[in-house]
């Protein structure tokens, strides 16, 4: 291949280098929200409405901001994907056909609801919303 053919093979994939680069610095929050296709198919079938709004309150919930507290900001962060997990598990439980599958999210309800009230009693010994 010659140089011509390579700088221009590379020019040409300048840009989308850059936008996978950078994509991952936009919004996250922006990043997460449901099309309005998911939304249409959430409302053809309760599980899937009950998956998306299982996400949609976790989006919501997520801290906007950061104190510079690793600790708190990650017990912070935790909370909401915990909440979420645990629905996201409830619907399965109550719609789910696949044995495999319930039992996971049995295991998950379990173990994501343990956790959520560690993180829950932390915020509260030191003090936090």
């Amino acid at each position: 291949m010659s140089r011509f053919r390579r700088a221009q093979r590379i020019a040409m994939l300048s840009p989308l280098a850059f936008a996978l680069a950078f994509g991952a610095y936009a919004d996250p929050a922006r990043q997460m929200t449901l099309s309005p296709e998911a939304v249409a198919t959430a409302e053809a079938s309760p599980a899937t409405e009950g998956l998306v709004q299982a996400q949609q309150a976790m989006i919501h919930a997520l801290p906007s901001g950061y104190s510079g507290n690793v600790d708190l900001d990650f017990v912070r962060q935790m909370v909401p994907q915990k909440r979420a997990a645990i629905a996201m598990a409830e619907v399965v439980r109550d719609y789910g056909a696949d044995p495999e599958v319930r039992h996971a999210a049995k295991g998950i309800m379990d173990d994501d609801q343990a956790e959520l009230d560690w993180l829950v009693d932390w915020l509260e010994k030191h003090g936090q919303p």
